[in-house]
């Protein structure tokens, strides 16, 4: 179970504690842990850099007092990875002071192993010497020595192994902390370390298919309920013996579908159908999803996970860094003289070229540049209909010291308040400026990605170091706050049959929703007929989009028109064809994705660095809704929807 997609986000612990007391009700013997995430390079290169968390400690600190409590109560464990947010083993280390302060409020006595995933950068250089280093994709830089030495702290994305080893050698544990993992990681060891299913026996397609679930399980459950509908905190997944897994929602009032997991399967990922990871990668040509008799729940089944070792290559891991670049300031503030706004290009280089003026004689490096709001769009308020809006901009400084951040930040305010320009009439001022009572913002270290790389690990260096003999990578420390066992979780027989149809959650599924498509029966874009829109990062270099559909009928059509291609989408994007990472049809889940690079001034960058504003990517899929449709399918979508005949209907 995963009452909440990332650890400090906020959880409803009576969704979760419900869920728990019907299934350990209806299955006593089924073994039961609570997990959940607690990371991601979604947010940016600060946490890697400045050694921050991604949420306030209190706020930590109130998710685990309600996890906790629920453990305590259910006898279940408890396990979270990427502490922190970055999973550094500063962070796992204050993750453990949380998780002992907690216990200290109640008088409990936990059992807590903390795995730490740092990895040294002399080996990180050793290995880059040797040739073992790459991207992890084409849009990412070269490593670099002076990128090593540069970046305070240099993370490897752990896969299941040291999970599983630190399990086995503690498997009275009450909570697991992580360092930074490969997000389904802990869901895939939970699923073997309960099933007893051994690293060792990867060979038979019975076993790469059990992975593949327990991989693919994890993928879907790692955001909790992200994957119902409406999307909500919790989910929970029934993992049965031959691969398959159910998944449904901890909120009584969201359901799953077959499109909201299928949907999931593709989020914020390069690609649909292989993903990979530590270790291997999880094909999933072969995905099913069907809906179960309670209505709220999704039976999954299909993966296959094939290990990297059966072609002879070596297993990786992905290392992650981020380094200081600089300092930033920014100034703030809008225009409404539509003469100035008429011309606010051409203004705002002259701001920067007067900011040049007054710096050419310092020492040290600079960069401004404006985020543009508003421009060119009109107003819709009657005593001005048609007339341009309020353009609103944020000049960003990026200098060598904050002082001079700030001083540039502060002559592109003066510049932008008094600058002149033709036609001006109004010369008392052009910028209005001042909101919450500040001039200019100092923003402290930038933050950029360095480290994003592949690095090829030695025959068992993917486990933990139990002993002197062993060559793992990854420590793991155990504390035991007493030698009472009263506390341990109840590790109960191994995973079900899969002969069960549902996962017997009857009292809430009577709260269930649902959740019909509005029909269009004269579309004029794709986001008129397309079920689901989105766009996400894929990691800090890259940005993937996803287009679905509602019924096998509509998803056929729009896949026949060639609406989506890769020229539609070079053009779409103004990117060249060759440019694009990953486009194409994905059948199983009646969905087109395309994976672009993230750029800034044409250049691949990197998410949270200096002028991006987007760093979640969460909001560049807007072309995709206005993509006008060809006439034909216009044509045939309207005959479709009259006619009803919208078969294969996921909802």
């Amino acid at each position: 179970m995963t009452p909440v997609g990332m650890l400090g986000y906020g959880l409803n612990s009576q969704h979760t504690a419900t869920a728990l007391q019907h299934t350990l009700r209806l299955h006593p013997s089924v073994p039961v842990t609570l997990i959940l995430d607690s990371g991601s390079t979604d947010s940016g290169p600060e946490k890697l850099a400045l050694g921050c968390m991604s949420v306030p400690r209190e706020a930590y600190k109130r998710d685990l007092r309600k996890l906790m409590a629920l453990g305590r109560e259910y006898g279940v464990p408890v396990v979270f990875s990427s502490a922190g947010g970055d999973g550094s083993d500063e962070h796992v280390r204050e993750m453990g002071m949380v998780v002992r302060e907690i216990a200290g409020e109640t008088d409990s006595t936990p059992k807590i192993l903390s795995i730490f995933s740092s990895v040294p950068k002399s080996l990180v250089s050793d290995r880059l010497q040797s040739g073992m280093i790459s991207p992890c994709s084409a849009s990412v830089p070269a490593l670099t020595p002076r990128a090593i030495a540069a970046t305070p702290r240099i993370l490897a994305q752990i896969g299941p192994e040291p999970f599983l080893d630190a399990m086995h050698a503690h498997p009275d544990f009450n909570i697991l902390i992580a360092g930074r993992a490969y997000d389904p990681a802990p869901y895939i060891a939970w699923a073997a370390f309960a099933s007893r299913t051994s690293l060792s026996d990867k060979s038979s397609p019975e076993v790469k298919k059990l992975w593949g679930g327990f991989a693919h399980m994890g993928k879907i459950l790692e955001c909790g309920g992200l994957c119902g509908v409406p999307k909500s905190n919790g989910a929970m997944a029934t993992m049965y013996a031959d691969g398959t897994f159910d998944v449904t929602p901890l909120d009584p009032g969201s359901m799953c579908t077959p499109i909201s997991v299928a949907a999931h399967t593709l989020y914020e990922k390069a690609r649909p159908d292989v993903l990979y990871g530590p270790g291997g990668y999880l094909d999933l040509t072969g995905m099913k999803t069907e809906a179960l008799e309670d209505g709220r729940s999704v039976r999954v089944s299909g993966g296959v996970f094939n290990f990297s070792g059966d072609d002879g290559s070596p297993y990786t891991v992905k290392l992650e860094g981020a380094e200081v670049v600089g300092y930033r300031a920014q100034m703030m503030g809008s225009f409404r003289d539509p003469i100035l706004i008429g011309q606010l290009d051409s203004y705002l280089e002259r701001v920067k070229g007067y900011v040049a003026l007054q710096h050419e004689d310092m020492e040290g490096t600079w960069e401004l540049g404006f985020h543009v709001y508003g421009q060119h769009q009109v107003s819709s308020r009657s005593s001005d209909t048609g007339q341009p809006s309020e353009v609103f901009i944020i000049g960003e400084a990026l200098a060598s010291t904050q002082q001079m951040a700030t001083n540039v930040a502060c002559m592109a305010r003066i510049a932008a308040t008094h600058g002149p320009y033709p036609g001006q009439k109004a010369t008392s001022g052009n910028f209005a400026y001042g909101l919450g009572g500040q001039m200019e913002t100092e923003l402290g270290p930038c933050a950029q990605f360095s480290i994003y790389h592949l690095m090829q690990l030695e025959e068992g260096e993917e486990r933990l170091k139990l002993n002197d003999l062993s060559v793992g990578l990854f420590r793991c420390e155990f504390v035991s706050t007493s030698a009472s066992t009263s506390e341990s979780p109840i590790v109960r027989s191994p995973l079900l049959g899969g002969s069960e149809k549902t996962v017997g959650r009857e009292d809430i599924a009577k709260h269930a929703i649902s959740s019909p498509q509005k029909l269009c029966l004269d579309p004029k874009t794709l986001g008129d007929i397309a079920k689901l829109i989105r766009s996400k990062n894929a990691g800090p270099y890259e940005v993937t989009l996803d287009v679905m559909f509602d019924s096998e009928a509509e998803y056929q059509l729009v896949k026949a028109a060639n609406l989506l291609n890769i020229a539609s989408m070079a053009k779409l994007f103004n990117i060249r064809e060759e440019s694009i990472i990953w486009e194409g049809f994905f059948d199983q889940a009646w969905a087109y994705k395309v994976t672009i690079p993230r750029l800034r001034n044409g250049k691949p960058t990197a998410s949270g660095g200096y002028m991006e504003n987007d760093v979640h990517a969460s909001q560049q899929y807007i072309g995709f809704i206005n993509l006008a449709l060809p006439e034909g399918v216009v044509e045939d979508w309207s005959r479709l929807q009259q006619s009803g005949d919208r078969v294969n209907s996921r909802t």
